[in-house]
């Protein structure tokens, strides 16, 4: 694999539901009875984390899943889970998704930011938007909103929500009780924000955490969201349905941030299918199919085989100038993440870092303050 910046080329899984697929709660192995308990959870992510996943992306909507009468329904807050993740595991970073729309950037900085003190550094917030009048009415405040303003806003609430990460200074609590001053108030900051969604005043409530920054996630795919992940984003997920497109597009990406003198990590999402060999991926994708009355249209480049074939694609992916890394997206959630983190991981990246903060493994250096 060619040399990064950020070390070894980087593995992230995405825990959705039973799957990506909406029907592979269908599945026997799928473990759809527990998928609303903690175990599910714990189990599935813990067996990332010791298997040296590099991060765990955990989706989430203010709106129920869309797609036919009898896919999956429901799913627990994102970042909700990610704190009770933080504590059952120790070196994957944990990426929940947090909706900026109809959500205050105020309550995502100090969720993220305690996120990131209970895992020792290991948080990471996916920005995402909502843009559809049936989740605008289940909260009544305001319409819905076109996509470029959606996004427009989330670029706020971004900045809002990084002053906020900087309000307090890293030695702003001194604990002096000889004179009885738990912090120092000089160096908590008023972030002053005044901006066409947001008037925010400040500090947080929440010390400045381990990373003093989390990591910022952007899916990039949608074309409205590529200039904010460009100009905001640390960790930017692309789509592809081939290499060659995988290839040109993470060369943009970077190009585009080298000329805001930003560093970026790019990273290629993959749909993945596990069977024993390739015709046994396609029998079960022909189940998945069946249930759900429509052939299966792949989010980007598309995986089906054995845990050999996907290395193979993942040290061919790991060649390409550009790419940092993957987010693998199975289709059938429970029955592939320990073969993923045993058989494909470890062979991948036999030494997985142990640098303290996610920010420092990923080879992004700690911020400074911007008020200090």
């Amino acid at each position: 694999m060619s040399e990064r910046s950020s070390g070894a080329f980087l593995v992230g899984l995405e825990f959705e539901g039973t799957g990506a697929h909406p029907y592979s709660w269908r599945r026997e192995d799928s473990r759809a009875e527990d998928l609303f308990t903690p175990s599910y959870w714990v189990d599935l992510v813990t067996a990332a984390d010791r298997g040296g996943v590099d991060l765990a992306f955990l989706p989430d909507s203010f709106g129920l899943q869309s797609e036919g009468r009898h896919a999956v329904r429901g799913r627990l807050e994102a970042v909700a889970t990610a704190a009770r993740l933080s504590a059952v595991t120790s070196r994957i970073g944990l990426i929940p998704t947090a909706t900026v729309t109809h959500t205050e950037p105020f309550h995502i900085s100090k969720a993220v930011a305690s996120i990131d003190y209970s895992s020792a550094g290991r948080a990471g917030w996916q920005v995402a938007v909502s843009d559809t009048a049936e989740q605008a009415a289940l909260f009544g405040r305001k319409a819905v909103q076109a996509p470029e303003s959606a996004w427009e806003e989330a670029s706020e609430a971004i900045e809002v929500v990084s002053r906020l990460w900087d309000s307090w200074e890293d030695d702003a609590e001194i604990r002096d009780a000889a004179s009885g001053r738990f912090i120092d108030r000089d160096k908590l900051h008023y972030i002053d924000f005044e901006g066409k969604n947001f008037s925010v005043k400040g500090p947080s409530i929440t010390p400045r955490s381990p990373q003093g920054q989390p990591l910022i996630a952007v899916d990039a795919s949608r074309p409205e969201a590529r200039d904010l992940a460009v100009a905001r984003g640390d960790l930017i997920r692309i789509s592809a349905t081939d290499l060659g497109e995988a290839k040109a597009t993470a060369k943009l990406v970077h190009s585009s941030a080298a000329a805001l003198g930003r560093s970026v990590r790019v990273l290629l999402d993959v749909d993945v299918l596990l069977g024993a060999d390739r015709g046994a991926a396609d029998d079960a994708l022909a189940e998945l199919e069946e249930w759900a009355g429509a052939p299966y249209t792949p989010h980007s480049l598309f995986y089906r085989g054995d845990s050999a074939g996907l290395t193979v694609l993942l040290r061919e992916i790991g060649g390409l100038a550009g790419i940092d890394g993957v987010v693998l997206r199975p289709l059938a959630l429970a029955a592939a993440v320990e073969k993923i983190a045993t058989d494909v991981v470890r062979t991948l990246n036999p030494r997985p870092s142990i640098a303290p903060t996610l920010r420092e493994r990923l080879g992004f250096e700690l911020p400074v303050n911007q008020f200090a």
